[in-house]
């Protein structure tokens, strides 16, 4: 049996993330083992979507969080590992010079990644394999927190992709630009007379808490219903009840509410009954792509 100790860094407008895994290889079989997972919700997008850059305090928090990354990693004997970053740093006037810095001092390399790298990746995860029926016609759907990324599957082919510059950040620092609003609402209604019926897969920590808050485990779909009536409950109440009826945390108190916004939206215009949640994302996607390019490059396969 072979063990490879891969890692995970995804640096988001919200949160910067770190999943380690082990992955068991026994005569061509894999399992994927999480062995550590850390979250720090720095929030670059509140910086880059009002003033076009990241400021020092949050540079600094970014830096320290990738410092730590980086001592665990060495920690665990990590092998090989990929760090990306998304909506805010591809936004930020000083992305570029950030990386270098970061590079620098703890030797992580940062790749920008555009929006619809971001979707492929975290399809890698497997998250199609939550689905009944990979023969009808989904929509993929991530909401970060400065981008939405949505893929169109169509019996076994990803047809269509897009990226908006919408997110929960974004929307709560008023950063939106209303004909992205627009372009998005009118790409849905186009998806809906192209491809409906849709069912929409949901891909994020905030759907993976709505998951959990309604009730759901399993490979249980969440109803339209049931997510609409949870958007608008959360809505009604201020940030603090929200914490303290629902015990979210205070990172996840606010963002929850856009991101929620953006699924109804979705599973309206779309007419889509369900809502599939295979509770991955985008480190999950980079585990997988990095073990497959590993093995490719040894001249095998998985």
């Amino acid at each position: 049996m072979r063990t490879d100790t891969l890692a995970a860094i995804d640096i988001g407008s919200n949160a910067i993330c770190m999943m380690i895994q082990n992955i068991d290889n026994r005569d061509g079989l894999e399992e994927f083992k999480k062995v550590a997972f850390l979250r720090v919700p720095v929030r670059l997008g509140e910086d880059v979507f009002s003033k076009g850059k990241i400021g020092k305090r949050k540079g600094s928090r970014l830096s320290d969080a990738l410092m730590g990354f980086a001592y665990l990693m060495k920690a665990y004997q990590v092998e090989s590992f990929l760090a990306y970053a998304t909506s805010a740093m591809r936004d930020a006037q000083n992305g570029r010079e950030l990386i270098q810095a970061i590079h620098d001092s703890c030797g992580i390399h940062i790749q920008i990644i555009s929006g619809m790298k971001e979707a492929e990746i975290i399809l890698e995860a497997g998250g199609l394999c939550a689905v009944d029926d990979p023969s009808a016609n989904y929509l993929f759907m991530d909401v970060g927190g400065g981008s939405t990324e949505v893929i169109i599957h169509s019996r076994h082919t990803n047809v269509e992709a897009h990226s908006f510059q919408i997110g929960t950040v974004r929307m709560l620092s008023g950063a939106v630009n209303p004909a992205e609003q627009i372009h998005f609402t009118q790409w849905l209604e186009e998806a809906c007379r192209t491809y409906a019926p849709l069912s929409i897969i949901g891909s994020g920590g905030n759907i993976n808490k709505a998951y959990k808050l309604v009730g759901k485990q399993g490979r249980e779909p969440v109803n339209y219903i049931e997510l609409r009536m949870l958007h608008e409950t959360l809505r009604s109440m201020s940030y603090e009840e929200r914490m303290l009826n629902y015990r979210l945390n205070a990172y996840r108190a606010d963002v929850i509410v856009p991101a929620l916004e953006l699924y109804v939206t979705a599973a309206r215009i779309l007419k889509a009954e369900n809502i599939f949640v295979p509770k991955v994302g985008l480190v999950d996607g980079m585990i997988h792509h990095l073990y497959t390019t590993r093995y490719e490059n040894r001249g095998k396969h998985p």
